[in-house]
Parts: structure tokens; C-alpha cells; sequence
């Protein structure tokens, strides 16, 4: 027979008690002992990669006995060990309701246990457009592209037709008296340009963004920044805390894990928090369109990364993307002043000019770029294919692009003989002088049909599923979980949560909440 560690310690003390009982009588006292299923949560696993959990038992005689039910496909569990191992299948993704029923070996009746765990199945990375970027600060994107080719950024516009009034744009003083030139540097030049991180919300957590100036045209939610993420101009940090203005001071962050883009206007570092005067959101997947009126982290209520030049890029031999361009005025009137797709935003400081935010123009194709360097012939090329969108009000004719200690300062001055006259206006929509804030279309915000969970009441850490479903919307976000995209995300929120889901499109923005009550 064998004889557990607790049955023969039992057998010891009866005999020192001078008490004779049969061992079944001992075994019975055994039996006694409380068993029960310490495993409170189990952890989420993601689709198509390995998973192993095991469930830990106290009390009861061993061996035990597992049995499950409800496991998520591609999952098993060891009868004999409750190990529970395999990869989730992509059908899998959600939370399930997972039954253990617990055995052990006790005589003459076996002891029971049972329990419910939320498993959550979350979506590989793999299946993320942007799931290969470097990671760090201006981290090559190894050739991602921001958006779908249809969407502006990304257009090929090198044979779309001219703007009936291009020739009068092109001759005003603002483009005839002014030359291309570019906006950013090595750090050894002064470290020029608007620099970008690159992270992984797996290992980064979001963080709250205090909004403090435009949070009614702003995506205000938590974010992946990191604590050493770069702001553009590296302003002192808690110079001015919370809301003095800095500048631009736009912070950039690609979240991988994601897909999204979070940008910052007049950002402020203090004592790891973070505040700015805008925040924005963007779904690198597909362009978004954010209300008519509204601004971004940029005037003209566009992103600012996607039209960046990045040495990453220009070293592949291509800029597959339109460039971002500022002049010191544009045309503004009553309303605010005007725009022009793809912005939705005027910052209109002069009533005479005819340049409008979201005007595209391109290089002459007849321009000869042969006598620039490699690298310019780069820019160069993108200006004709791509064309360059008037993004805010700056100096005439700057464009922009990230620091980085590989390019050659003196080199990209050569583009300065570059004359604005070489350029052309492409066909605006709508026709010139475009919408402002009172002619802009207008119809219905998005509707949010339901925003749920799957529990409402919890014990900390188990999983809950938030699903909703929405009509007519650009794109979501979550406040305590930054952009979202898809209909559903599991978390495992440890204090009671409200969250908010926004959802926008052109013509305004719509919210629901939901409580998840921890106990």
C-alpha cells in the first residue's frame, strides 16, 4: 500500500495516542481535510502561439483527476496534471467561460471541487498591418506605409489635372518669392524636425494624456508613451507645467502591437506625467476623418508622421507617401478660413492669399532632378508622384522630416535652389477656396448601436470581454485603451472601470460607457 506523507503522520500520532483504529477509520479522518481549486485567473493567450497554464490544487489525496469543458480551440488540459496547453486557434479569439472540475483520490468518497475562469484569446500580432516595425526612437518602419493605396497620402497624383487656378497660386509672391526648404537636421545642425518613437503596448503601458486646451476636438485617452519619449524641440521637463505653451512640442508615438498612431500638440513632461494642448489617434490601417472643424495635433486636422521624411525611407530608394508643407499665410475669412480635402481644419490668418490648408502641390514633371544627389532625387521623385499638402502655417515653402544623425546637412541645403515656381497646385475638392467651418458638409454623426461586457461584476483579473457594435463611423477609441478597431477587446481590469467608447466620423463624434465592478 502506499502511504502518503499525511496518512503516515496520522498513523504515527493514533499510536502514540494508544488508539488501534483500522486504517480506513484513519483515511476517513483524511478525508476531512478541505480540497479546493487555488487558480483565481487564467492568463490570456494570443492566437497561432503557445500557450501553458496549470492549475494549482491545495488539500484533497493525490492523484487528482481534471476535467474541463469550454476550453478555447487549439487548448487541451492534462487530465492528470490540469495543464493546460496548445496554441488558440484564430476562431478562438474572445473570452470563454472555462468549467474545471476537480477529483482527488481520497477512500471511500473522492472530494469534488469546481470552478468558471475567464480565458481570453486575443489576436496575434502577425495579423497586424504594422506588426514588424523597429522599435525606438525614429525606428525604421521597414517599409510599412501608412494608410491604403487609395487613401490621400498615399495617391499617386502625378497625372491628376491642375487647379484651374494654379497658375495664379504659383505666381503669387508667397510660392514666386520663396524655394523649398527642408524643416529638420542632423543633431549635430541643431537636431531640426519632428522626431517619432516606436513602441509595443505589450510591454509599454498606456498612460493618462491631460488635455488641457482642445480636449472637446481632441481623442483624449491613455496612450503607450513611453517616459523618454521624444518631444519635438526637447523643451525642460515641468517647463511650465501643464499648459504653458513650448512650441509645437508634438510628440509622435507608433504603438506596433496596434497599428495606432498617437500625436501630441504643445506636449509637457513632468515628473512622468504627461500633458498637451491636443491629442489625436490614428488608425494606420485606413485614413481616418476626423470632424470638419476640428484640428489635430497638426492645423489642418491631419497627421503629422505619415507625411514626414524619414531616412529609413529615403535609404530603401523610395518615399511612398505625399509630403507635408507649411507658408506663412492662408486664407482665412469670418468662418475661421478655409480647407481644402484631405483637411478638416482652417487656421486661416490672411484674407487675400489664395494658399488654403489641404492644397496639394507637386514638382513640374519637367523639372530635372539628375543633378541632385541620390538622396534628393528621392524627396524629389515623391514631390512629383506624391505631391506635398499644405499642412499649418510656417514658413514659406518648409517641408518636414525626422532628425537623424546619418544625413548629410550641406547636401539637403542644395534643395534650396529650388524655386517655388517650379510647382503646381493639383485640382482641390472642393473647388477653390474650399469648405469652412459653416459651408463644410454636414449629415449624420456616427451611431453607437451597443457598448457591453461580458460581466459586469468581477473578481480582479478576470478577463471581460468589451464588444460593440457601431453605424457610419471613421474610427473608435476606448479612454482607457486608447484606438481600437474591430468590434470587440478583452481586458482584466483589477479596480472597478468605467469605460468610454468614442466613435467618430466627419460629422461629429457619438460615446457610450459601460462599468465593469470589481470586487
Amino acid at each position: 500500500m502506499r502511504i502518503t506523507a499525511t496518512y503516515a503522520t496520522l498513523v504515527f500520532i493514533t499510536l502514540l495516542n494508544g488508539w488501534s483504529g483500522s486504517t480506513q477509520s484513519a483515511q476517513a479522518q483524511v478525508q476531512t481535510s478541505p480540497m479546493t481549486i487555488k487558480t483565481m485567473s487564467l492568463p490570456s493567450g494570443t492566437a497561432n502561439d503557445s500557450y501553458d497554464a496549470t492549475i494549482a490544487v491545495a488539500g484533497g489525496i493525490p492523484p487528482y483527476t481534471f476535467r474541463t469543458s469550454n476550453l478555447p480551440a487549439g487548448l487541451t488540459m492534462d487530465k492528470s496534471t490540469g495543464r493546460i496547453s496548445g496554441e488558440p486557434t484564430s476562431g478562438a479569439v474572445g473570452v470563454s467561460r472555462v468549467t474545471i472540475a476537480l477529483t482527488d483520490s481520497s477512500k471511500p468518497v473522492a472530494k469534488v471541487a469546481q470552478t468558471t475562469l475567464s480565458l481570453g484569446v486575443v489576436e496575434s500580432l502577425a495579423t497586424e498591418v504594422c506588426g514588424q516595425l523597429s522599435l525606438g526612437n525614429n525606428a525604421s518602419l521597414n517599409g510599412f506605409v501608412p494608410f491604403q493605396p487609395t487613401d490621400a497620402w498615399v495617391t499617386n497624383i502625378s497625372t491628376a489635372p491642375l487647379d484651374p487656378n494654379s497658375s495664379k497660386i504659383i505666381a503669387s509672391s508667397a510660392f514666386a518669392g520663396s524655394h523649398l526648404h527642408h524643416d529638420w537636421s542632423t543633431p549635430a545642425d541643431g537636431n531640426y524636425g519632428i522626431p517619432y518613437v516606436v513602441v509595443d503596448s505589450s510591454t509599454t503601458p498606456l498612460v493618462p494624456i491631460s488635455v488641457v486646451d482642445y480636449a472637446s476636438e481632441s481623442d483624449v485617452a491613455a496612450a503607450p508613451f513611453p517616459a523618454t519619449a521624444p518631444i519635438e524641440g526637447s523643451p525642460q521637463n515641468c517647463a511650465g507645467w501643464p499648459d504653458a505653451y513650448l512650441g509645437d512640442a508634438h510628440v509622435l508615438v507608433i504603438d506596433r502591437k496596434t497599428c495606432m498612431l498617437y500625436e501630441t500638440f504643445n506636449t509637457h513632461r513632468c515628473n512622468g506625467k504627461w500633458s498637451a494642448s491636443s491629442e489625436a489617434i490614428w488608425d494606420l490601417t485606413r485614413f481616418e476623418k476626423r470632424p470638419y472643424g476640428w484640428g489635430s495635433a497638426d492645423a489642418a486636422g491631419l497627421p503629422i508622421l505619415p507625411g514626414l521624411v524619414r531616412y529609413d525611407e529615403v535609404a530603401s530608394g523610395a518615399i511612398n507617401h505625399a509630403l507635408r508643407f507649411t507658408m506663412a499665410q492662408t486664407r482665412s475669412d469670418a468662418n475661421g478660413g478655409y480647407f481644402v480635402e484631405p483637411a478638416v481644419h482652417a487656421a486661416g490668418n490672411n484674407s487675400s492669399t489664395y494658399n488654403v490648408m489641404g492644397m496639394r502641390i507637386r514638382l513640374k514633371a519637367s523639372f530635372d532632378i539628375s543633378k541632385f544627389s541620390k538622396t534628393n532625387q528621392v524627396i524629389l521623385t515623391a514631390m512629383k508622384k506624391y505631391g506635398v499638402i499644405l499642412a499649418d502655417n510656417g514658413s514659406n515653402l518648409f517641408f518636414q522630416g525626422v532628425p537623424d544623425s546619418r544625413w548629410n546637412d550641406s547636401d539637403l541645403a542644395q534643395l534650396g535652389a529650388i524655386s517655388g515656381l517650379n510647382f503646381e497646385v493639383v485640382q482641390m475638392t472642393p473647388k477653390w477656396p474650399g469648405w469652412d467651418s459653416a459651408t463644410a458638409p454636414k449629415s449624420a454623426a456616427p451611431v453607437i448601436l451597443s457598448f457591453t461586457a461580458s460581466a459586469s461584476t468581477v473578481t480582479a483579473g478576470t478577463h471581460v470581454t468589451l464588444a460593440w457594435n457601431t453605424s457610419n463611423d471613421s474610427y473608435a477609441f476606448i479612454d482607457k485603451l486608447g484606438g481600437v478597431r474591430g468590434s470587440s477587446l478583452t481586458v482584466a481590469p483589477m479596480a472597478t472601470t468605467t469605460y468610454t467608447l468614442y466613435s467618430t466620423n466627419q460629422y461629429g463624434r457619438s460615446k457610450k460607457s459601460v462599468t465593469v465592478t470589481v470586487h
